[in-house]
């Protein structure tokens, strides 16, 4: 993939000031429609960002955007244009993982779990962690690491309504990785994970927090619940 033909991705979790809540109805609706009007226009500047709602279920963050563009320079502007409209001068940027798009060097053929972040219908939760490798697995020789990565995606494949995707982020972010899952079944997630842990390549894991889980909605039913509606 050359220079000029890159997709990044980012995950913005933005926390609400609550002082924001006390503002008149008004003012409310004011700042919801100008934040959606923001939002309405970042597809024109090449990116696309889909929003998912994390009101009340992670500590200091309400909303996820799950967002792809083929430059981060065009990230920045287009995040820049919704932190100074309406209601985006209430939020504050409490994660940010950023990551490039790359074919993997363990998997020869991708399957629809192995997605592209952005094709398909979308699935109604966001799971998305930052990732970081241990030393001693870059010290591995390709075939010791493509083995454990065997078994790590055989028991991933038992899991056929989870679907993930991976952006990698060395040079970029402070984590190695984004990973991202989608899924409509939580209880079959979690018994995903816990699998997981049971293989090879857990010994590898340096970080994997914070995760963050997301339900993804319309950016109107998002304001709504926020109050701005």
């Amino acid at each position: 993939m050359s220079g000029d033909d890159q997709t990044y991705i980012q995950t913005l979790a933005l926390g609400l000031d609550p002082a924001w809540r006390r503002l008149s109805d008004a003012e409310r609706h004011d700042d919801g429609c100008g934040f959606a009007e923001a939002y309405a226009t970042a597809d024109l500047d090449g990116v696309r960002s889909i929003p998912y709602s994390s009101v009340g279920l992670e500590a200091g963050v309400d909303l996820l955007f799950w967002r792809m563009a083929p430059s981060v320079d065009v990230l920045e502007a287009s995040a820049a244009g919704l932190l100074r409209a309406g209601l985006g001068r209430w939020l504050t940027v409490r994660h940010s993982f950023i990551g490039r798009i790359g074919p993997s060097q363990y998997v020869k053929k991708p399957t629809e779990q192995e997605q592209s972040p952005f094709t398909g219908e979308r699935s109604r939760y966001l799971i998305v962690y930052p990732f970081t490798k241990s030393t001693d697995w870059y010290l591995q020789s390709r075939e010791a690491r493509q083995g454990v990565m065997n078994e790590h995606m055989r028991v991933g494949h038992d899991y056929p309504m989870v679907r993930q995707a991976l952006a990698y982020s060395f040079g970029l972010d402070s984590q190695e990785f984004v990973v991202a899952y989608e899924t409509d079944d939580l209880v079959a997630f979690g018994d995903l994970v816990r699998a997981l842990r049971s293989t090879e390549s857990r010994r590898s894991t340096v970080s994997d927090t914070p995760i963050l889980l997301g339900i993804h909605r319309p950016l109107d039913e998002i304001l709504s619940l926020l109050g701005a509606s």
